[in-house]
C-alpha cells in the first residue's frame, strides 16, 4: 500500500515537473530575422480559426483515432458494419471516401463569419493522422479529388484550395494543418506488419530505405502545398511523437515513458520509438518556398517550434515565449451532431483571459459532412464580432501587463502605454456596477479613463494603491457591448 502511494505521488510529482518544463523552459528562440517579424505580427493578431474537417465526419466521430489501436477512450470504436472486428472496421472506415460528398460546402460564408468574429488567421486540416488528403495531392490516391470520392466532380473539390482562397479573399491568413504520421501510407504502417499503436509499425532502424522513402513522401507533400495553393503563412506539423529521439530529455523519460504509456494496470499504451521525420531539412526547403514561414513542429522541443500550442486548455499564467491555446468551439475537434457550443459569454471571457496572458487563441470549428457549419457556431462567431466592433482596439497588438487578472477585471496594455481593463461580467451580471475598483493599477493624475464605445469621460479616484471609477447610470442602461466591459486608462503610474 505505501508502495502504490509513493508511486501515485511519484507520477503525479513528475507529472507537474514536466509540465513546468514545458511551460516555462522547452522553447528556442528563432533567428531567421522574416520569421521573427511575422511571428511578432502573427501574435498581433490574437485570434484565429481551426477546423478539423475529414471523411469521418459522416459518422460524428473523433478524427482519426478510433483506427489507431490502442487503448484509450477517444479510439473506442462505435460506427461500422462491425466495431468489435479491427479489420473490418479499418475497411468501413477508409470506405467513407466513397459516400463523402459535402455539396453546401461554401467557404466564402466561413470567411465572412470568421471576418466579423474579428479572426484574423486560420488553419485547415490538410490531413490528420488516417492519412486522408483534403487537397489535390499527387502523391496519393487517399484524397478527396479521387475518382471513387463523389465530391470529386463538384467545381469546389480542391477544398484546400477553395479555402485559402475565400479566407485570403477576407484578409485573413492562412495556415496549413498536416500531419506528420499518416496511417494509410504503407511507408508508415507497412501492411506486412500489424500496426501495434499510433507510432511507424516497423523499427526505422532496421528499415531505413523504408522509412526513407516515408521521409520523402512526407516532405513531398509539405512542400507540395507550399508550391501550389499560393501564400501559406503557418505550416502546422501534428503528431509530435513522430521525431528524433537520440537526445532523451526529461519531459520524455518521464511524462511518455510512465504518465503517458502507462494505465493503471500497467497495460502499456504506446511506445516511444524514434523516428527521425529529418525536420531540420525540411524546415530549411520549406522556407525556400515561403520565406518567413511560421513553422509549428507541435509538442517537439527544438528550433522548429515557432509557439507553443496548449491544447484543450489556457494557461494558468503568462508564459516567456509566443504561444496559442487551440480550443474547441463546441462538441470535439471534428463535427458532433447535436453539439453544444460555448455561449458568447464564455467565448469572449476566454479570449480576453487568454489574450491578457499573452497568448493567441485558435478556435476550432469543425464542417459537417454537408460542408456547413452548426448554427451555433455561427451564432459564437456573431457574438464575438457584436463585441469586437467595440473592444478589438483592447485586443490587437497588445501586451500582458501585471498583474494580468484581478479577481474578474483582466488587463492588457498597447504600445501607446494605454492600459485596457476589462469587466468580465459575472454570472447573472447584464452590465456593469456603478462602481468598479481596481487594486493593481494607478492611474497617473490627470490621467483620462474611458470606457470603449463611449465618449464619455469617467470619474475616477485614488484608492490605495489603485482607483475607483464612477459609472454613470445614462452609460450603465445604454452600454456599447455585452459580456465584458472595458476601461480605458491613458497612462498609469509604474
Amino acid at each position: 500500500m505505501k508502495k502504490g502511494i509513493f508511486i501515485i505521488a511519484m507520477l503525479f510529482s513528475v507529472q507537474m515537473f514536466s509540465q513546468a518544463i514545458y511551460e516555462d523552459e522547452r522553447y528556442v528562440p528563432e533567428t531567421d530575422p522574416l520569421v521573427l517579424k511575422n511571428l511578432e505580427e502573427w501574435q498581433g493578431k490574437k485570434f484565429g480559426l481551426l477546423m478539423h474537417w475529414g471523411t469521418y465526419s459522416q459518422w460524428g466521430i473523433v478524427e482519426s483515432w478510433s483506427i489507431c489501436p490502442e487503448d484509450y477512450g477517444w479510439c473506442e470504436r462505435k460506427k461500422g458494419s462491425n466495431p468489435a472486428n479491427y479489420n473490418q472496421y479499418i475497411a468501413d472506415y477508409e470506405g467513407l471516401r466513397k459516400t463523402f460528398n459535402p455539396v453546401k460546402f461554401d467557404p466564402a460564408k466561413w470567411a465572412k463569419a470568421a471576418k466579423y468574429a474579428g479572426m484574423k488567421y486560420m488553419v485547415f486540416t490538410t490531413k490528420h493522422h488516417d492519412g486522408f488528403n483534403m487537397y489535390d495531392t499527387k502523391y496519393s490516391d487517399y484524397k478527396i479529388t479521387s475518382k471513387d470520392v463523389p465530391f470529386h466532380t463538384n467545381p469546389k473539390a480542391d477544398v484546400l484550395k477553395e479555402i485559402f482562397n475565400s479566407f485570403r479573399g477576407e484578409g485573413i491568413s492562412t495556415g496549413a494543418y498536416f500531419s506528420k504520421p499518416d496511417w494509410h501510407s504503407e511507408y508508415y504502417w507497412d501492411p506486412y506488419f500489424p500496426p501495434f499503436d499510433r507510432n511507424v509499425n516497423y523499427d526505422p532502424s532496421l528499415y531505413p530505405d523504408k522509412w526513407q522513402k516515408y521521409v520523402d513522401f512526407t516532405h513531398n507533400q509539405i512542400l507540395e502545398i507550399l508550391t501550389n495553393y499560393g501564400k501559406v503563412d503557418i505550416l502546422w506539423l501534428d503528431g509530435g511523437w513522430v521525431r528524433k529521439r537520440d537526445q532523451v530529455n526529461i519531459k520524455e523519460n518521464y511524462d511518455e515513458k510512465f504518465t503517458e504509456n502507462e494505465s493503471k494496470n500497467g497495460f502499456i499504451k504506446h511506445r516511444v520509438v524514434d523516428q527521425d521525420p529529418k525536420m531540420d531539412e525540411l524546415v530549411i526547403k520549406a522556407r525556400q518556398k515561403q520565406p518567413g514561414l511560421i513553422v509549428v513542429d507541435r509538442a517537439v522541443h527544438g528550433k522548429n517550434q515557432n509557439y507553443l500550442t496548449p491544447e484543450g486548455r489556457v494557461p494558468a499564467k503568462t508564459l516567456p515565449y509566443p504561444w496559442e491555446s487551440c480550443i474547441p468551439a463546441g462538441g470535439g475537434w471534428s463535427y458532433t451532431p447535436d453539439a453544444t457550443y460555448m455561449t458568447g459569454r464564455q467565448g469572449i471571457h476566454m479570449l480576453v483571459d487568454i489574450v491578457a496572458k499573452g497568448g493567441n487563441l485558435l478556435l476550432n470549428v469543425a464542417p459537417s459532412p454537408e460542408g456547413e457549419w452548426d448554427k451555433g457556431a455561427y451564432d459564437l462567431l456573431q457574438a464575438y464580432g457584436d463585441w469586437m466592433k467595440v473592444n478589438s482596439v483592447a485586443i490587437y497588438n497588445t501586451k500582458p501587463i501585471e498583474p494580468y487578472k484581478e479577481e474578474n477585471i483582466c488587463f492588457t496594455q498597447n504600445k501607446a502605454g494605454n492600459v485596457f481593463a476589462f469587466y468580465l461580467a459575472k454570472e447573472g451580471e447584464d452590465k456593469i456596477p456603478a462602481e468598479v475598483t481596481v487594486k493593481s493599477i494607478s492611474p497617473k493624475k490627470g490621467t483620462k479613463i474611458t470606457m470603449l464605445g463611449s465618449k464619455t469621460f469617467l470619474k475616477w479616484t485614488k484608492e490605495g494603491n489603485g482607483f475607483k471609477v464612477i459609472i454613470p447610470e445614462s452609460l450603465r442602461n445604454n452600454l456599447p457591448a455585452k459580456e465584458a466591459w472595458t476601461l480605458k486608462i491613458e497612462a498609469i503610474n509604474r
